[in-house]
């Protein structure tokens, strides 16, 4: 076995929080979806497929690696926003908790030494300062652009933003 019975665990537990994230996205898509914000809609949605897409990596490295796959259940997710920046928020935040929870695991496994599970934990940490360069620089967007402005989010949203 290429992994501890202890980074296994704490792997699993990844593994919901990233189901969890890909679920909360796809509320946070629907929501958008809902009051006719389609650009922002869309980048949800893919956004949760990325996170699920991060579970199944994280679920395939367990398993290469002989460690045993145990899926944690994962909390239903927040289906209503107040408003979009309500909505970003959420999902900045939820971004600043797992690039914690990255460090975590990077952290054990750097105590036990396990330099294949560091070296595979590198790409997460890249992933994360992505992914909350990119939420931050949305709510800021929507922030500038306020409520009354969503379809100005949504013109920078087709052109690239």
């Amino acid at each position: 076995m290429l992994i501890s019975t202890t980074l296994a665990q704490a792997l699993n537990t990844q593994i919901g929080n990233e189901f969890g994230a890909s679920l909360q996205y796809y509320a946070i898509g629907a929501h958008f979806h809902r009051i006719h914000l389609a650009q922002l809609a869309k980048l949800f949605f893919k956004q949760a497929d990325e996170e699920r897409e991060h579970a199944q990596k994280l679920l395939h490295y367990v398993v290469e690696t002989g460690g045993e796959l145990r899926l944690p259940a994962v909390k239903e997710p927040v289906h209503t926003f107040a408003s979009a920046e309500e909505a970003l928020q959420a999902a900045l935040n939820w971004e600043v908790e797992v690039t914690r929870q990255i460090k975590r695991l990077m952290d054990l496994a750097a105590s036990e030494s396990d330099y294949l599970a560091q070296n595979f934990l590198q790409w997460f940490v890249d992933e994360q300062l992505e992914e909350v360069t990119k939420m931050t620089r949305l709510l800021g967007v929507v922030r500038m652009a306020g409520e009354r402005n969503l379809l100005s989010v949504e013109a920078y949203l087709v052109h690239g933003g």
